[in-house]
């Protein structure tokens, strides 16, 4: 199993709206970076794990986890005229973009923000979602970075 970090903005699509989706499952869609796209298209499998991470806040942080549960299959968003997401370039027979179906397994036991993350360097030190500059909403976490964090929500914040 691999582990992975998908990142939205909770005004956008949070943790809430994951909740109250039928069967708290979802299609991760309108991812239109390149690199991120490729993780979806060619790493996520079925049953990888990934963190839900609420961005673009006053208090970025971990807020769930989620399962995949429909592998990388292309983004049908990106051949609709009327979505925010529709690309011309993309085809049904040419995909462009790709998107995976996850599944709510529980919300984190309290939220592990971007900076108590910050000050675990020894740990998280390479931990991609903590370079400067970084944007993508797909990351992937290693093995170690996961426990960390899992251990991290049972804490009192740092």
């Amino acid at each position: 199993m691999s582990y992975w970090l998908l990142k939205s903005e909770p005004w956008t699509f949070g943790i809430a709206d994951l909740e109250s989706a039928p069967d708290q499952i979802t299609p991760w869609e309108g991812v239109r970076n390149h690199r991120a796209r490729n993780f979806l298209r060619d790493d996520f499998r079925l049953g990888d794990q990934a963190f839900f991470y609420h961005s673009s806040t006053a208090d970025p942080a971990i807020v769930g986890i989620v399962k995949v549960v429909r592998a990388g299959y292309p983004d049908e968003t990106a051949f609709d005229p009327d979505s925010p997401y529709h690309d011309p370039a993309s085809t049904p027979d040419h995909p462009r973009w790709y998107r995976v179906d996850v599944r709510l397994v529980r919300r984190l036991r309290r939220p592990v923000s971007l900076a108590e993350l910050k000050r675990h360097p020894e740990v998280l030190g390479e931990f991609t979602l903590l370079r400067r500059g970084n944007r993508l909403s797909v990351l992937p976490v290693t093995a170690a970075q996961w426990a960390f964090v899992r251990v991290l929500e049972t804490r009192l914040p740092t």
